[in-house]
Protein backbone atom coordinates (compact mmCIF):
# COMPACT_ATOMS: atom_id res chain seq x y z
CA UNK A 1 0.00 0.00 0.00
CA UNK A 2 1.09 3.44 -0.90
CA UNK A 3 2.83 5.11 2.10
CA UNK A 4 2.03 9.12 2.67
CA UNK A 5 5.12 11.11 2.13
CA UNK A 6 5.73 15.00 3.17
CA UNK A 7 6.90 15.76 0.05
CA UNK A 8 3.70 14.94 -1.79
CA UNK A 9 2.15 17.90 -2.89
CA UNK A 10 -1.36 18.83 -3.95
CA UNK A 11 -1.94 21.52 -7.05
CA UNK A 12 -4.49 22.62 -9.83
CA UNK A 13 -4.03 21.71 -13.19
CA UNK A 14 -5.99 23.98 -15.44
CA UNK A 15 -5.14 22.23 -18.17
CA UNK A 16 -6.40 18.55 -17.11
CA UNK A 17 -9.24 20.33 -15.47
CA UNK A 18 -8.59 18.62 -12.17
CA UNK A 19 -7.11 18.77 -8.41
CA UNK A 20 -3.93 16.32 -8.93
CA UNK A 21 -1.34 15.02 -5.79
CA UNK A 22 2.36 14.99 -6.91
CA UNK A 23 3.37 11.54 -4.96
CA UNK A 24 6.57 11.92 -6.83
CA UNK A 25 9.04 9.79 -8.55
CA UNK A 26 7.05 11.04 -11.61
CA UNK A 27 3.50 9.70 -9.87
CA UNK A 28 0.39 12.24 -10.03
CA UNK A 29 -2.34 11.28 -9.30
CA UNK A 30 -6.07 12.87 -10.47
CA UNK A 31 -8.04 13.38 -7.60
CA UNK A 32 -11.91 12.55 -8.94
CA UNK A 33 -13.66 15.59 -8.43
CA UNK A 34 -15.09 18.39 -9.90
CA UNK A 35 -14.13 21.87 -10.60
CA UNK A 36 -17.32 23.67 -9.42
CA UNK A 37 -17.63 21.69 -6.26
CA UNK A 38 -13.94 22.44 -5.28
CA UNK A 39 -12.98 25.26 -2.17
CA UNK A 40 -11.34 28.00 -3.17
CA UNK A 41 -7.53 26.31 -1.54
CA UNK A 42 -7.60 23.84 -4.07
CA UNK A 43 -6.75 26.07 -6.43
CA UNK A 44 -2.94 26.96 -4.78
CA UNK A 45 0.09 24.48 -4.14
CA UNK A 46 0.24 23.20 -1.01
CA UNK A 47 1.66 20.11 0.59
CA UNK A 48 -0.10 16.78 1.70
CA UNK A 49 -0.42 17.90 5.90
CA UNK A 50 -0.34 16.00 8.89
CA UNK A 51 -3.89 15.92 8.66
CA UNK A 52 -3.98 14.21 5.15
CA UNK A 53 -1.66 11.83 6.23
CA UNK A 54 -3.54 10.60 9.30
CA UNK A 55 -6.94 10.84 7.32
CA UNK A 56 -5.33 8.34 4.69
CA UNK A 57 -4.25 6.03 7.26
CA UNK A 58 -7.32 5.96 8.68
CA UNK A 59 -9.81 5.70 5.38
CA UNK A 60 -6.97 3.19 4.39
CA UNK A 61 -7.48 1.11 7.59
CA UNK A 62 -10.88 1.07 7.45
CA UNK A 63 -11.14 -0.09 3.57
CA UNK A 64 -8.53 -2.57 4.05
CA UNK A 65 -11.16 -5.92 4.28
CA UNK A 66 -12.96 -4.50 1.10
CA UNK A 67 -12.87 -6.71 -2.13
CA UNK A 68 -10.81 -4.32 -4.54
CA UNK A 69 -7.66 -4.38 -5.88
CA UNK A 70 -4.90 -2.13 -3.99
CA UNK A 71 -4.42 0.63 -6.06
CA UNK A 72 -8.37 0.90 -6.25
CA UNK A 73 -7.91 1.10 -2.21
CA UNK A 74 -5.17 3.55 -2.80
CA UNK A 75 -7.50 5.58 -5.43
CA UNK A 76 -10.31 5.60 -3.00
CA UNK A 77 -8.49 6.31 -0.13
CA UNK A 78 -6.50 9.65 -1.54
CA UNK A 79 -10.28 10.48 -3.22
CA UNK A 80 -11.75 10.41 0.56
CA UNK A 81 -8.64 12.71 1.66
CA UNK A 82 -9.25 15.11 -1.37
CA UNK A 83 -12.78 15.50 -0.82
CA UNK A 84 -12.84 15.85 3.35
CA UNK A 85 -10.25 18.81 2.57
CA UNK A 86 -11.11 20.10 -0.33
CA UNK A 87 -14.91 19.55 -1.47
CA UNK A 88 -17.20 22.30 -0.42
CA UNK A 89 -20.45 21.97 1.73
CA UNK A 90 -23.13 20.29 0.14
CA UNK A 91 -26.44 19.74 0.98
CA UNK A 92 -27.85 16.09 1.23
CA UNK A 93 -29.81 14.54 -1.18
CA UNK A 94 -31.22 12.05 1.05
CA UNK A 95 -34.47 11.71 -1.29
CA UNK A 96 -32.64 8.70 -2.97
CA UNK A 97 -32.48 6.52 -0.21
CA UNK A 98 -34.73 4.74 2.16
CA UNK A 99 -34.86 4.75 5.80
CA UNK A 100 -32.72 2.22 7.62
CA UNK A 101 -32.32 3.32 10.77
CA UNK A 102 -33.22 5.43 13.81
CA UNK A 103 -32.48 9.41 13.83
CA UNK A 104 -29.97 8.52 16.53
CA UNK A 105 -27.45 6.41 13.94
CA UNK A 106 -24.16 8.27 14.25
CA UNK A 107 -21.48 6.65 11.54
CA UNK A 108 -18.17 7.11 12.04
CA UNK A 109 -16.04 8.56 9.58
CA UNK A 110 -14.01 5.55 7.86
CA UNK A 111 -16.94 3.69 8.35
CA UNK A 112 -18.66 1.45 5.03
CA UNK A 113 -22.33 1.81 5.42
CA UNK A 114 -25.24 0.58 3.06
CA UNK A 115 -27.58 2.89 1.38
CA UNK A 116 -30.78 1.06 -0.46
CA UNK A 117 -33.42 2.37 -3.07
CA UNK A 118 -35.87 1.26 -5.01
CA UNK A 119 -33.09 0.29 -7.00
CA UNK A 120 -30.32 -1.63 -5.18
CA UNK A 121 -28.20 -1.38 -2.15
CA UNK A 122 -25.15 0.67 -2.57
CA UNK A 123 -21.93 0.50 0.09
CA UNK A 124 -20.21 4.04 0.55
CA UNK A 125 -17.15 5.25 3.05
CA UNK A 126 -18.09 8.20 4.79
CA UNK A 127 -16.27 10.94 4.52
CA UNK A 128 -16.95 14.02 6.81
CA UNK A 129 -19.06 13.09 9.87
CA UNK A 130 -21.92 16.48 10.53
CA UNK A 131 -24.69 15.92 13.51
CA UNK A 132 -27.21 14.51 11.27
CA UNK A 133 -25.85 13.48 8.00
CA UNK A 134 -22.39 12.48 6.41
CA UNK A 135 -20.61 12.96 2.97
CA UNK A 136 -19.96 9.36 1.90
CA UNK A 137 -18.28 8.18 -1.08
CA UNK A 138 -19.44 4.88 -3.33
CA UNK A 139 -16.73 2.28 -2.91
CA UNK A 140 -18.10 -0.32 -5.08
CA UNK A 141 -16.92 -0.53 -8.37
CA UNK A 142 -20.30 -0.85 -10.11
CA UNK A 143 -21.98 2.07 -11.33
CA UNK A 144 -25.18 2.81 -8.24
CA UNK A 145 -28.72 4.16 -9.79
CA UNK A 146 -29.75 6.92 -7.84
CA UNK A 147 -33.15 6.96 -10.13
CA UNK A 148 -33.68 5.20 -13.73
CA UNK A 149 -31.44 8.71 -15.06
CA UNK A 150 -28.83 9.00 -12.58
CA UNK A 151 -26.27 7.34 -11.71
CA UNK A 152 -23.32 7.24 -9.31
CA UNK A 153 -19.70 6.90 -9.97
CA UNK A 154 -16.88 4.24 -8.04
CA UNK A 155 -15.50 7.50 -5.52
CA UNK A 156 -18.11 9.64 -6.36
CA UNK A 157 -19.59 11.91 -3.11
CA UNK A 158 -23.03 12.75 -2.08
CA UNK A 159 -24.59 13.58 1.49
CA UNK A 160 -27.04 11.94 3.41
CA UNK A 161 -29.01 11.90 6.48
CA UNK A 162 -27.49 9.48 8.71
CA UNK A 163 -31.47 7.79 9.08
CA UNK A 164 -30.88 6.45 5.28
CA UNK A 165 -27.60 4.71 6.79
CA UNK A 166 -27.44 1.04 7.83
CA UNK A 167 -24.12 -0.40 9.90
CA UNK A 168 -21.86 -2.85 7.39
CA UNK A 169 -19.96 -6.14 8.42
CA UNK A 170 -17.39 -7.93 7.25
CA UNK A 171 -18.31 -11.47 6.97
CA UNK A 172 -15.03 -12.37 5.39
CA UNK A 173 -12.79 -10.94 3.21
CA UNK A 174 -14.32 -10.15 -0.26
CA UNK A 175 -18.37 -9.93 1.11
CA UNK A 176 -19.69 -7.81 3.30
CA UNK A 177 -23.03 -7.94 5.01
CA UNK A 178 -25.75 -5.80 6.51
CA UNK A 179 -25.90 -5.80 10.61
CA UNK A 180 -29.04 -5.22 12.49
Amino acid sequence: MLKPSDTWTWYYDNKAQSLMLDLGMDMVFCVNLPHKVLVEGAFSECKFSVDDASAYQMFVEHISYLPLSEPRKVELALNCVAAKRFHKPMLPKSWFFETQSDAGYAPEEGEVISLKNDLGEGHFIIVENYECASMCMLVDMDAFALNPTKYMAFCEPIKVMHDRMAPMQVVNSSYYAMVG
